[in-house]
């Protein structure tokens, strides 16, 4: 319901916004890819704010249309989805780059493993597929991941970033990518047994190149030990986006 009256009252501000996937609005698109699992995906309480959307922010829906971008950007578990990272993310780029429009392409799916994203896997199938229907309409600028709940025993952390590794180099050539910055995060430091991954992670610079991880500094859970509440999320977004800019470079855009 809160979705559905974002998308009206976009309608009164930004006439014809609702069509824009028939429209040139959607050209040339600044594009991010969205992978991982559920708290990429997101899993916040969605408050009116993010129900608004930002006249250069869209997102590709499910069935690979162009809309306003408004939470829940993801869709992979509806009786779960909500508040992202990745639409405050968005908006900061676009307020810092008033010439662009940005597109995101929601990919992640919860509770999935690092090897569960493969090539070759249907994770990794769908990433692919939704990012080159994307790029119809603009250019991939941006690889946002969050994961590694799903790897946080021992044996699995200590490959994690030779294994990671080897799945972007892959996703870089098969999207023709490969300069194109990759930002991570850190998971919460509420979780349990998190040390041994998270200590994974942050080494993950060291195998990819153009690649940066975001610490998760003074964010809270929604209460599960899992997931990042809605502030902690729109917060992430802001650090993502300051890494990614880091990156970045004006001749990118």
């Amino acid at each position: 319901m809160l979705r559905s009256f974002a998308w009206v009252m976009a309608g009164l501000i930004l006439p014809g916004i609702m069509c824009a996937a028939d429209t040139n609005e959607t050209n040339n698109l600044k594009l991010f890819l969205l992978i991982g699992q559920s708290n990429m995906a997101g899993r916040g309480l969605v408050e009116p704010p993010d129900q608004v959307p930002h006249p250069r922010v869209f997102m590709l829906t499910k069935e690979q249309h162009w809309v306003p971008a408004v939470d829940p950007v993801h869709f992979d578990k509806p009786e779960r989805i909500g508040v992202g990272l990745a639409s405050t993310f968005a908006r900061v780029i676009a307020d810092d780059q008033p010439t662009i429009v940005i597109g995101l392409i929601p990919a992640a799916f919860g509770g999935t493993s690092l090897d569960e994203w493969k090539p070759g896997g249907p994770l990794y199938a769908d990433a692919i597929a939704r990012a080159r229907e994307a790029t119809k309409r603009g250019t991939l600028v941006g690889i946002l991941w969050h994961q590694g709940e799903a790897d946080a025993a021992p044996e699995l952390a200590a490959t994690y970033p030779e294994r990671f590794a080897a799945m972007i180099a892959q996703l870089r050539q098969d999207l023709d990518a490969a300069d194109v910055p990759v930002i991570l995060g850190e998971l919460g430091q509420f979780g349990e047994n998190t040390a041994e991954i998270n200590a994974a992670l942050a080494r993950v610079p060291d195998q990819v190149p153009r690649s940066a991880f975001v610490k998760s500094d003074g964010l809270g859970d929604k209460g599960d030990k899992v997931h990042f509440h809605s502030p902690a999320l729109r917060e992430f977004g802001r650090r993502y986006a300051e890494a990614w800019k880091t990156l970045s470079t004006r001749s990118t855009l």
